[in-house]
């Protein structure tokens, strides 16, 4: 059916010129609604390829299902076939010839480069008249040397070799740029330089089919070397700005790839420049000094941590004066995963990237050194630098730029040498464990951290990375120094520390109970000594703890086995004027047989602490007669907490009742039937009842302390393997847990 409405087929015939002209629809009369086609077809001459246009576009074909799905464009009644791929000149070769697309509707088909010589477009239409506005366009005949852009690979399409010795800097075009790239086609571009020359690679334009992040479609993909089993910079689709890609060494090899599926995409490719140089940056200063380059930058490299480990980065050129104009990023890696997390330490040893002339004050006007701290490179925030340093560093202070310090595992330098020439910088790295504790750390880089009274009054503290899940096999301690004539108070907002074999009897804890990972605790002395207060793990959370009257302060400490974690803890501290040794409330009790101690306020409930207080404390002192033993029994006991299922964060009783060891801790509430009776060590005890800023409050307790004597052979009262004193029978008092309160005849 081609030509055979030959009056008004159109050819564009190039002479050899550089020829341009116009083309616009057939002014078509065909008032028999005849099926009627058109060819206008663009012949360039050797040496030259055809550039296709439009500039209107308005063909008034509908798209009903009129091809097979996945096939073409579905317009009937009227549109404009593409073919300009073309491999020879006959008009008969349409139907070898790679289909380009069908068009039809307002929107104008994008330009056409040809393949080789020829562009044909095929206008079909059978509607009663075609006027001459229907479609317009331009049509130019373009030197094809451009699109050689190295010696032809034979036997191929569009695969050339570019060798330094014959050009050393050009351009690199996908086939048919900036008209839409053919399909089903692979192109290599080779690039061969000179020993000591590397390869710059410049996108000014990249627009290729997006099909998603990893490219399954169409692709562009550069190797680091001569051919495809060399390691790949990067594989690119989609619309690509500012892509700069280096060689690492005189090789280089780009591979363009197209799908062989339908034209249903209009993308331009790819236009580039290249360049040979030696001038580029060297990559010794990386590659000697346990670093790695970037692969595809010019002299980006990354450093990532073995573990606490050091090291040293340079400019480049070093140890020689560093290259104008040269752009470099270095970025620094601790680690962060399940069981480390580090920081990054920059020390300075030499310094030195000069002003220039009469600069302003804090500015860097021709080079620099922009440093980051937190992150920023993951956004492409390189406009929020955290530091920006130039000038000239002496040894001496204030010397080079101070230490700096990553918050979090990464640092990232950005080192731009502008137009002037200096000396450079050379600066060590450390990486050291980042424990995200407030406070005061240890200079050796250890779990340790102190908090003064003089420097702070309140702060909180919590476990390593805290609320994430703190490390195995890891030892921390927190020391709490308190004033001369101050007391210090901890409070424990959240704790959850590992314990899969927990089987803590209520309210004991210690060495027998936490076997896997605790927190201990203990109130410290001025002379180095030490008071034990408790040991805790599982959900059971510590009750509030506060240093006695005299004491330095306390010392807190986690211990972490190799096993399993959780979310640890986060605690607060308040630094206070010291109470009486009562505290609030409490008294000694001494040279009496026995006794009552009970909450404050009972039997009304206790009260929170006033307003700004951290905690309300009552300290009771018992002694019995030397080679006597106290015996206590709660008689009735309610305070906020549960000894095993979340301890006693809010309010806790402590129980000193055997020497040494740690005190007994007691929260909840005792069942009536329940027995919470104790006998003493010695012939003292000692109960503290601490009520912390976060208590709502509860009934309080209610116990009974009795002089006892052990020997219980031949009496008349005895209670729990203790002799009770005869007086007791009298009191109306119940001594003896379970035991009924009776008063005999003769009281």
């Amino acid at each position: 059916m081609v030509g055979l409405f030959a009056e008004c087929d159109e050819s564009f015939v190039s002479r050899g010129g550089a020829v341009s002209g116009t083309f616009q629809a057939p002014d078509l009369p065909n008032p028999n609604n005849i099926s009627r086609q058109c060819l206008y077809t663009f012949i360039a001459a050797p040496g030259q390829r055809v550039l296709v246009e439009f500039r209107t576009f308005n063909l008034r074909g509908k798209p009903p299902d009129g091809a097979a799905v996945g096939e073409l464009p579905a317009c009937m009644h009227e549109y404009m076939d593409i073919y300009s791929e073309m491999t020879s000149l006959e008009a008969s070769e349409l139907v070898n010839s790679a289909f380009g697309g069908r068009y039809c509707g307002p929107i104008p088909p994008r330009r056409r480069v040809s393949l080789h010589r020829a562009v044909a477009l095929a206008f079909y239409t059978d509607k009663p008249y075609t006027p001459p506005t229907l479609f317009t366009g331009t049509y130019r005949f373009i030197n094809s040397s451009e699109f050689e852009v190295g010696s032809p690979v034979p036997n191929t399409l569009c695969s050339f070799v570019i060798e330094a010795t014959k050009r050393k800097t050009g351009l690199l075009l996908s086939p048919t740029y900036p008209g839409i790239y053919p399909k089903d086609i692979s192109c290599n571009y080779q690039f061969i330089g000179q020993p000591g020359q590397r390869i710059r690679l410049e996108f000014r334009d990249f627009d290729l089919f997006f099909g998603g992040p990893h490219c399954p479609f169409d692709w562009v993909r550069v190797y680091d070397g001569l051919d495809n089993s060399s390691a790949v910079i990067g594989t690119y689709c989609g619309q690509q700005r500012n892509l700069v890609l280096y060689s690492s060494d005189e090789r280089l090899l780009v591979t363009f790839y197209t799908l062989p599926r339908a034209a249903n995409t209009q993308n331009r490719g790819f236009k580039g420049i290249f360049e040979f140089s030696e001038s580029f940056v060297k990559l010794d200063f990386i590659s000697k000094h346990d670093a790695e380059h970037i692969r595809g930058s010019e002299c980006d490299q990354k450093i990532l941590s073995k573990k606490e480990s050091t090291g040293f980065v340079y400019h480049p050129n070093y140890p020689f004066p560093y290259i104008q104009k040269v752009v470099c990023r270095y970025f620094i890696y601790g680690m962060q995963d399940s069981q480390n997390l580090e920081r990054v330490r920059l020390e300075f040893q030499n310094f030195s990237i000069p002003k220039g002339e009469n600069p302003k004050p804090d500015t860097c006007p021709d080079g620099y050194l922009k440093v980051y701290l937190r992150g920023q490179e993951a956004t492409d925030s390189y406009d929020k630098h955290d530091a920006e340093l130039c000038g000239e560093g002496a040894a001496g202070p204030p010397a080079f730029p101070p230490p700096l310090l990553s918050d979090g595992p990464r640092l990232v330098m950005v080192f731009s040498s502008g137009e002037l020439q200096g000396r450079g910088f050379k600066a060590k790295y450390t990486f050291e464990t980042e424990y995200r504790v407030p406070g005061t750390a240890a200079p050796g880089g250890e779990c340790a951290f102190t908090y003064r009274s003089e420097a702070k009054k309140r702060g909180d503290f919590n476990s390593p990375r805290y609320p994430s899940n703190y490390p195995s096999r890891t030892n921390c301690t927190y020391t709490l120094v308190a004033n001369p004539n101050e007391q210090v108070t901890v409070v424990f907002d959240h704790f959850k520390v590992k314990a899969d074999a927990w089987n803590a009897t209520a309210g004991l804890y210690g060495g027998a109970t936490c076997s896997e990972d605790w927190v201990e605790a203990w109130w410290t002395g001025r002379e180095g000594s030490r008071v034990p207060l408790g040991r805790w793990c599982g959900l059971a959370t510590p009750g509030p703890l506060q240093s006695p009257r005299g004491a330095l302060g306390l010392l807190l400490a986690l211990h972490t086995d190799s096993e399993a974690v959780a979310s640890g803890f986060k605690a607060r501290y308040i630094f206070e004027p010291a109470k009486s040794i009562f505290g609030d409330c409490g008294g000694n009790m001494s040279g009496a047989e026995y006794g009552v101690i009970a909450s404050p306020r009972f039997p009304r409930a206790y009260e929170a602490p006033a307003r700004g207080d951290a905690a309300r404390v009552c300290n009771w002192f018992v002694t019995a007669r030397p080679g006597r033993r106290l015996l206590i029994n709660f008689q009735t006991f309610a305070v906020e907490g549960h000894l095993t299922e979340r301890g006693c964060p809010a309010a806790v009783l402590r129980l000193w009742y055997e020497s040494p060891g740690p005190p007994l801790e007691l929260c909840g509430e005792k069942a009536p039937t329940d027995r919470w009776q104790y006998l003493s060590s010695s012939n003292s005890i000692r109960l503290s009842f601490i009520i912390a800023d976060k208590s709502v409050g509860a009934a309080g307790w209610r116990a009974i302390w009795t002089e006892v004597t052990t020997d219980t052979e031949g009496c008349a009262n005895a209670c729990a393997g203790a002799c009770l004193p005869p007086s007791a029978a009298c009191s109306g008092l119940q001594h003896c847990a379970g035991a009924p309160i009776k008063r005999p005849a003769h009281c």
